[in-house]
């Protein structure tokens, strides 16, 4: 399925660039995936050390990583954005877990408007092997890239969820009007891939669409899922600053030198410190440790818009587990498994009723800063009539890490102010954030 929304623009300023007063408004969609793969290839390589949906393992023709996961992410926070001179119009997956954006191009199965043809854009230019980006060990980007036949910069990719893409770099701008660019910027320009549309990387690598834009701020507000036929909410997202949002609270980031390598750790994630989890108004026993990376990186806790469940450690999510069943473990569908990492699911149709009985989830960060999942959002739809509760194993990811996946982040504008490394909650209706 496709969806192209109409762009909001908000430009305060006239030079041909992003200023630093920049506010640009885009609608965001949570749209359920479709791919061009079959069953048979939907499982992927994933490499143990990163544990976003998003985060790329290295690949060739033999991968070096042997764990296979047939996890598949149903939904995506989808945005249109403007690329090349003149403009044309990219759908691209928003993703805070990982760094390089990349684009559709020359998708023969596809519609023509769905992707992006760069014979007619005068601001596009391939990368040459020669290029220093195109070396396959910078420190931030350990992807190993090749040449072609063409002398040009090749990349290949798989993610974590059997999301495949290759082609080659590029140089190209987002151009959102005649007042208000980017400079160019390097951008994977897929030849072939599995998903319909392309990848926004907004981690904290030098590659990501922040990083090189310059962009010290950006905001979103995801909306409620709509099992609605037909009817899809419309959220938010902002580039700089937000006129709207308001309530902000904030937890700072948790930052890693360069120099800090670690094996099980993402240093480019918004790491953030999760402090405990709350069901009902019980805390759960959950060691503060378990939140935090250890010598090793494993713990790591971070923000994520690629991921679409939320994903605990093995003793946060026993524990999450062990209470869930105190309070409904009865009506717990036996033996069944979403996606191969989440067990804490629920036949028939009154999943209000199960939300009822488990009550509100909490994720706590400490002075005051949480995040709330009242009890009628608790269970997601995963099809056939059976709701699960929201949090996977991420050991079944391959994964050591917590991630907290877009479907917790629903009604609420989250804020990644990258300059003062921190990251702001405010609850909000994203249904209707749209000014």
């Amino acid at each position: 399925m496709s969806l192209f929304l109409t762009l909001l623009y908000v430009f305060l300023c006239n030079s041909v660039s992003l200023s630093s007063s920049l506010s640009l408004h885009f609608p965001l969609t949570s749209l359920r995936l479709t791919t061009t793969t079959n069953s048979s290839s939907s499982s992927s390589y994933l490499q143990t050390s990163l544990a976003s949906r998003r985060n790329p393992s290295q690949s060739s023709s033999s991968p070096p990583y042997n764990f296979r996961s047939n996890f598949k992410y149903s939904m995506a926070l989808i945005l249109s954005l403007p690329i090349g001179t003149p403009a044309q119009t990219q759908e691209l997956v928003l993703d805070t877990g990982s760094q390089l954006s990349w684009i559709q191009c020359h998708r023969k199965k596809q519609k023509p408007t769905t992707s992006f043809d760069p014979s007619l854009s005068s601001s596009f230019s391939n990368l040459p092997c020669s290029h220093p980006f195109c070396k396959p060990r910078i420190p931030d980007f350990t992807l190993p890239t090749t040449c072609d036949s063409n002398r040009l910069c090749h990349y290949s990719y798989f993610y974590a969820d059997g999301t495949y893409a290759e082609g080659n770099l590029v140089k190209e701008k987002f151009t959102f009007s005649n007042t208000q660019t980017t400079p160019p910027l390097i951008l994977g320009c897929a030849a072939e891939s599995t998903d319909e549309r392309g990848i926004l990387g907004m981690n904290l690598g030098r590659l990501s669409f922040i990083s090189q834009a310059k962009i010290s701020k950006f905001s979103y507000c995801i909306p409620t899922r709509s099992d609605r036929p037909g009817f899809t909410p419309i959220g938010s997202f902002y580039i700089g600053e937000n006129p709207i949002a308001r309530g902000f609270k904030y937890v700072s980031l948790l930052t890693f030198p360069q120099s800090q390598r670690m094996p099980n750790l993402d240093p480019l994630a918004y790491t953030v410190p999760l402090q405990g989890i709350r069901i009902g108004q019980k805390r759960l026993d959950i060691p503060a440790s378990v939140f935090k990376p250890d010598a090793g990186g494993s713990g790591q806790t971070m923000v994520d818009s690629g991921s679409e469940f939320t994903h605990l450690v093995d003793v946060a999510y026993d524990k999450v587990k062990g209470e869930i069943v105190k309070r409904v473990g009865p009506r717990m569908k036996k033996g069944y498994v979403y996606g191969e990492t989440a067990d804490m699911c629920f036949d028939g149709n009154n999943p209000m009723e199960i939300g009822r009985l488990i009550g509100d989830l909490v994720f706590e960060f400490g002075r005051g800063v949480e995040i709330l999942v009242e009890r009628q959002r608790l269970l997601v739809n995963v099809g056939g009539g059976v709701h699960c509760v929201g949090i996977g194993r991420s050991s079944m990811l391959g994964a050591a890490s917590n991630i907290i996946g877009n479907v917790h982040q629903q009604n609420l504008w989250v804020e990644f102010d990258v300059i003062n490394k921190r990251v702001g909650f405010a609850k909000a209706n994203c249904s209707r954030s749209i000014p």
